[in-house]
């Protein structure tokens, strides 16, 4: 992945973590080792589906280390306010691995959601960003539907277009090919890589093997996450 303005800045740095698998004790333990700059796309292989959302959820700062520091520019989640670490999270665009909609509202009211809360811009400005990633991402318009009235793959494209909405510094996708593969890589691919020459630092996390080796991934680190390590692996 070629870096952009901002290649210098650490997005996302796991120094000497230990994450317990299940908050409160108990569960394995891995040990964490990462830095993510800006520009970088960091592919993770995943041993089992349970670490995916716990390896998000770290990133965001909800799963706190039991041993070392886990730094979102540059600083450590842990010293953050509860207020300061709830308004950085608008800086985080991610991709869930079970759509975490919320069924009452509309999927464009959903999408929308996460900008109106965390910033100041207008409706009509984040609707005129959200319908230029809609035909980016292969669909006819902005998807108003509920969740549950929407076909999966429409639903897969619409998490993508939250993710991507407003330029994050942070963009962790779960599984985003999900019921869209091969066709969502190219419009996906693309957006990683605008996102990436902005300054932004991407993981990807994949348990399918098609992805993982799929050569079409511009990937500038790729790691596999096991039940006691996240291990680089050179290619």
């Amino acid at each position: 992945m070629i870096r952009g303005i901002a290649e210098h800045r650490s997005i996302l740095r796991f120094e000497n973590v230990k994450l317990v698998t299940e908050q409160g004790g108990g569960g394995e333990t891995i040990d964490l080792e990462m830095n993510l700059f800006g520009g970088d796309l960091a592919l993770i292989n995943l041993e089992s589906p349970r670490f995916g959302s716990m390896l998000a959820d770290a990133c965001c700062g909800l799963h706190p280390a039991a041993e070392g520091s886990i730094l979102f520019l540059g600083k450590d989640w842990s010293a953050f306010p509860s207020d300061t670490a709830n308004a950085l999270r608008g800086r985080i665009g991610r991709v869930f691995a079970f759509g975490n909609w919320i069924n009452r509202l509309t999927l464009l009211e959903n999408i929308l959601l996460p900008q109106l809360h965390h910033t100041r811009r207008k409706v009509a400005e984040l609707r005129d960003e959200a319908v230029h990633l809609a035909e980016h991402f292969g669909l006819p318009g902005l998807p108003t539907g509920l969740p549950d009235d929407v076909m999966r793959a429409d639903n897969q494209r619409a998490a993508c277009i939250r993710a991507f909405l407003g330029q994050p510094a942070l963009i962790l996708l779960e599984e985003p090919s999900f019921g869209v593969y091969p066709e969502i890589l190219p419009p996906l691919i693309n957006a990683i890589r605008k996102a990436c020459d902005r300054g932004s630092g991407v993981i990807w996390l994949t348990l399918e093997d098609r992805v993982w080796n799929d050569p079409m991934l511009p990937a500038s680190h790729r790691y596999r996450l096991t039940a006691r390590k996240l291990m680089e692996v050179t290619r």
